[in-house]
């Protein structure tokens, strides 16, 4: 059994991190699909926000018909990432904005099929002791999120056409990987359902609400971090060394978010389980506040200091991310555990829509030195959240 569930994590990971690729495709692109589409400074910044917006139709939508009780959770993933693999290809033909936005709708509908999804299956074979593994699995979505940043680095003379081609084609791989690596587990996970009715329960229960305004937070930051870093590189790079080739920003980008993601997602998840989870929140929070604040002010400078900064940013902005949600599922009671972790979801990922569509319009009146420190927000009224749940989690613990 213990040897079975690290191998499942493995492959449920693996096919995570290629499922997620289809999530930024079309950000990376976004020069290009600026021309061809036509792409105004306002809709251009719908192009990344529609996709969280299509993922909260499709976790309400989910949620609320219990499709991941009715349903084999392996089958409901191959049907999504098939199914992103397709929306995602249609941004071949599509020569406007309107038609292009709505396959990122589209697409973001299909990942509310995977993410979550992916962690249900690992929940079934980690019924205890999972902030590891769901740090781990955390860790897939990120190096996945940040995959075609990493591709633009080998194809960088190749059509944008082949980046949305690889990514749709690592979707196909992952439901592959799902289908024929992945075994159902032993044990199968309590059933929990979504349910309006129960939303009142979730809103009264206060360490549950203490979670979610820290998550509110941690979502606030993250997805308008992801989605307008690698553009902040950019411009940052072209300013100290305009002859420097776009690859290098694409792998700092890479670096930045994949591989420093990946690391405090496993990190985190690991040290969650050391000191509980309050605390562990606390310090990530702290920790991607301070550079939300700070890395403005290695716009234009060296290039290494640049990046040391996003790099640690990529460590703390997402080592806590699994952790909101764990506490959730720790403090709720059993009748509306589903509700309250869709509540969650849904209301974080609208969130994000509004700091993506905001940063441009921010950062066209303060310029990319401050544009960042409006991110800080986030964190730090989450920090004062997890203090208190803390103190909660002190009391009965």
């Amino acid at each position: 059994m213990k040897q079975g569930r690290w191998k499942a994590l493995f492959w449920i990971s693996l096919s995570q991190l290629f499922a997620l690729s289809i999530w930024f495709s079309a950000s990376v692109i976004l020069p290009e699909l600026k021309v061809i589409w036509g792409l105004s400074n306002s809709t251009e910044a719908f192009v990344s926000s529609s996709v969280p917006l299509g993922f909260i139709v499709g976790a309400l939508v989910s949620s609320y018909f219990g499709i991941a009780d009715r349903f084999n959770p392996r089958k409901i993933f191959v049907v999504s990432a098939l199914s992103g693999a397709f929306f995602n290809l249609l941004i071949l033909f599509s020569g406007s904005a309107f038609i292009g936005i709505s396959l990122r709708l589209l697409t973001g509908f299909t990942l509310a099929g995977i993410y979550p999804i992916a962690v249900k299956i690992l929940a079934q074979w980690f019924p205890k002791n999972r902030g590891l593994a769901i740090g781990i699995l955390i860790a897939a979505l990120t190096l996945g999120s940040a995959l075609p940043h990493f591709i633009i680095v080998f194809l960088e003379t190749v059509s944008w056409k082949f980046i949305i081609m690889i990514s749709s084609c690592l979707a196909i791989f992952a439901a592959t990987i799902m289908h024929y690596f992945v075994t159902d587990a032993p044990t199968t996970a309590k059933k929990t359902i979504f349910s309006f009715m129960l939303l009142r329960k979730v809103v009264k229960n206060k360490p549950v609400m203490l979670a979610n305004y820290g998550y509110f937070g941690h979502m606030w930051e993250l997805y308008a971090m992801w989605t307008w870093l690698p553009a902040f590189l950019t411009a940052s790079f072209l300013v100290n060394s305009p002859e420097i080739s776009p690859w290098y920003s694409a792998l700092a980008a890479f670096i930045a978010i994949g591989v420093a993601g990946a690391i405090g997602s496993v990190v985190g998840g690991f040290v969650a389980d050391k000191i509980g989870r309050a605390q562990l929140t606390m310090i990530a929070l702290v920790g991607s506040s301070l550079c939300a604040l700070l890395i403005g002010f290695t716009f234009g400078k060296m290039v290494w200091l640049t990046l040391l900064v996003a790099f640690i940013w990529g460590i703390f902005v997402i080592a806590d991310s699994a952790q909101f949600s764990a506490a959730v599922s720790e403090f709720a009671e059993v009748e509306y555990v589903g509700t309250a972790l869709t509540f969650q979801m849904c209301i974080g990922f609208a969130i994000t829509i509004i700091t993506i569509q905001a940063l441009p319009f921010l950062q066209a009146i303060v310029g990319w030195e401050w544009v960042f420190a409006f991110l800080s927000i986030g964190p730090i009224v989450g920090i004062f959240s997890m203090e208190k749940l803390r103190k909660i989690e002190k009391i009965e613990g």
